[in-house]
């Protein structure tokens, strides 16, 4: 079971492409994905969102792998991230146009976590793609890093995930197209089943 995720417009960003991504992933016809079942959501970017949609989506599908992608509108490449920090951005609001009232995410809780990914895996798949990709220490302080932190959160506990990975991805343009992002996403996504699929 494959959780994919990505996000709804938000302040700043009228066009998310992440939304669009994660449904034609799930979607992708593939003998390699043959005996996977792909569930995709698309957050609306807000803080109320991903509080009351996340646990509900662990809860019911219950995945072996969650994959997320978030936008990142300054990058003109792929980050795929390898930590989530402890930290919220008090500065920014969410599509909701609310901002949040506390700096961290979890009281008393470690100042970071590192993904459950195979980073190297990862970028390799993506650049054999053709997309421009590096590694990442630090998803921002907005929502993407909190899905993050939550979907880490939900690794470590008894039948959580065994794989968690995050990417951002930037904005469309010349070159850069939602069937290029779906190319990379596909590599990306076979890299991690790879990954589950390994013995523990």
């Amino acid at each position: 079971m494959i959780l994919i995720t990505g996000f709804g417009p938000f302040p700043g960003a009228p066009f998310n492409p992440t939304g669009p991504l994660a449904l034609r992933l799930a979607r992708r016809r593939r003998p390699t994905l043959a005996e996977t079942r792909r569930v995709s959501h698309v957050f609306r970017t807000s803080y109320a969102a991903i509080a009351r949609e996340f646990p509900a989506l662990i809860a019911r599908h219950r995945p072996a792998v969650i994959l997320m992608f978030g936008l990142a509108t300054r990058t003109r490449h792929l980050r795929i991230e390898t930590r989530a920090r402890n930290a919220v951005s008090l500065l920014f609001a969410d599509a909701d146009r609310r901002k949040p009232t506390a700096r961290t995410l979890a009281v008393n809780g470690p100042t970071a976590m590192a993904a459950r990914a195979p980073y190297a895996r990862l970028l390799q798949a993506a650049r054999a793609a053709g997309a421009p990709t590096m590694l990442s220490r630090d998803a921002g302080r907005y929502l993407c890093n909190v899905l993050f932190w939550r979907a880490l959160e939900a690794a470590i506990q008894r039948g959580g995930p065994r794989v968690v990975a995050f990417v951002h991805v930037p904005r469309l343009r010349p070159g850069l197209t939602i069937a290029d992002l779906t190319r990379a996403g596909e590599a990306i996504l076979l890299a991690v089943l790879a990954a589950a699929r390994r013995p523990h």
